[in-house]
């Protein structure tokens, strides 16, 4: 077990992401739910603006926990094509999910940041996750704020598997820091000691910190 809670591995990811702060208006972006609390700490540690973006897993129909993609706020997809010809899905079958999954990320897009997302252009822009897996939450956040043109976007969680890592670098990250990339890697839950589902009101409750802190954005 590598980390107690994701609040301890935001204060222990946030000593590694010191030293890579070039203070060019950053911003901590954290992905809902899971990793709120991560990057809540990082942005506090850091003394930085704290944000959300949803972003949508898209399941396997069978296996719902296994990703063939991620759907940005923009509506776009960004497709595991291995994962989508090994379960032979077609591009109806993708367009429902999608469709069902870009309700849902409206909906917390509303409830989180009354529909307002923050300003990325010219930033430089930390996307914090509690972990990555297959890596496509990840690279459609990262696809997304590229779209903005910021200074450079770095990619940041607790814990992925190396090959994840080496997939975003080579995608879309400028950068990307990981404590750690423990091997064998078979989900992110195992490497936390609670790692219980957030809710709305507890990614609710992180932003009101946030807000009393003066680092919520926006405003």
């Amino acid at each position: 077990m590598l980390f107690k809670n994701r609040e301890e591995a935001g204060r222990r990811l946030a000593e590694l992401l010191k030293d890579v702060v070039e203070d060019v208006n950053p911003i901590v972006i954290a992905l809902p739910r899971g990793g709120v609390p991560v990057g809540f700490e990082v942005a506090r540690a850091l003394g930085v603006k704290f944000s959300i973006i949803p972003v949508r897993k898209l399941g396997v129909p069978s296996n719902p926990e296994l990703a063939f993609g991620a759907v940005d706020p923009d509506g776009d997809v960004y497709l595991n094509k291995s994962v989508v010809e090994s379960f032979g899905l077609t591009p109806e079958i993708i367009e429902e999910i999608r469709q069902k999954e870009y309700r849902e990320l409206l909906r917390r897009l509303e409830l989180y940041l009354e529909g307002k997302l923050p300003s990325l252009g010219g930033r430089e822009i930390f996307i914090v996750d509690d972990g990555f897996a297959t890596g496509f939450t990840a690279l459609a956040a990262c696809s997304f704020a590229k779209k903005r043109e910021p200074y450079k976007v770095v990619l940041s969680a607790p814990v992925a598997p190396a090959d994840t890592v080496l997939m975003l670098k080579q995608n879309c990250a400028d950068d990307v820091v990981v404590y750690e990339t423990p091997e064998p890697f078979f989900a992110v839950g195992m490497f936390y000691e609670d790692f219980h589902q957030l809710t709305d009101e507890e990614v609710i409750k992180y932003r009101e910190l946030a807000k009393e802190l003066g680092i919520w954005e926006p405003l």
